[in-house]
């Protein structure tokens, strides 16, 4: 049977960033560590606290945040007091990167999902050229077109819908093409923003 681990914690360990909500099938990796997942997971919170303020790391947990919590679950999360979390999620709602939204009494706050995605396109311009980026572009477009010939199929969806529960494999693939398919979209925004910046200029 397979260890699920707090994929968020994770990126601590391995520095790598999961989005919330996904887990990884680590029973390999498991089997070849010495300690067990609940010392790893307390050093992982250690190390994020010591490496980051409060502000950045409720930051980290709106930003990967779709559906709206409340300061309290942030503060859980992010390892802060309740009006820490509050105070810092106010902020980032008045500055654009996060939406308020009232659940009876409760003020649940997610992220601007436009207002990051604009954030990325633009770091993504200033980080890597045009001829990067067109590789990029193009070997992602391989990469999908390699899942849909190893499955005879045109989405992650559609393969969704044909594997069987213990197809880890499958459900591996479907995973890194469904994260393919978005970095390639972000890539061809960039690309698209790059263009028509140049074209302002002139």
């Amino acid at each position: 049977m397979g260890i699920v681990v707090d994929s968020f914690l994770l990126r601590r360990v391995y520095g790598q960033i999961i989005a919330p909500g996904n887990y990884l099938f680590l029973e390999a990796v498991a089997h070849s560590m010495t300690k067990t997942w609940d010392d790893v997971n307390e050093q992982a919170k250690a190390d994020w606290k010591d490496d980051t303020t409060p502000f950045e790391r409720v930051y980290e947990i709106v930003e990967q945040t779709h559906a709206g919590q409340s300061a309290a679950e942030i503060a859980d999360r992010a390892l802060v007091s309740e009006p820490t979390a509050r105070r810092h999620c106010k902020s980032l709602v008045n500055t654009g990167f996060a939406e308020a939204e009232q659940d009876g009494q409760t003020t649940l706050y997610k992220r601007n999902s436009d207002r990051i995605l604009m954030s990325r396109i633009r770091e993504l311009c200033e980080e890597v050229d045009r001829p990067e980026l067109l590789d990029s572009i193009k070997d992602m477009k391989a990469e999908i077109r390699r899942y849909e010939d190893r499955y005879d199929v045109v989405s992650p969806e559609e393969l969704s819908q044909q594997l069987d529960a213990d197809e880890t494999e499958g459900w591996d693939d479907l995973t890194a093409w469904r994260t393919t398919r978005q970095n390639l979209a972000v890539a061809q925004a960039a690309l698209a923003y790059d263009e028509a910046s140049h074209q302002l200029a002139v």
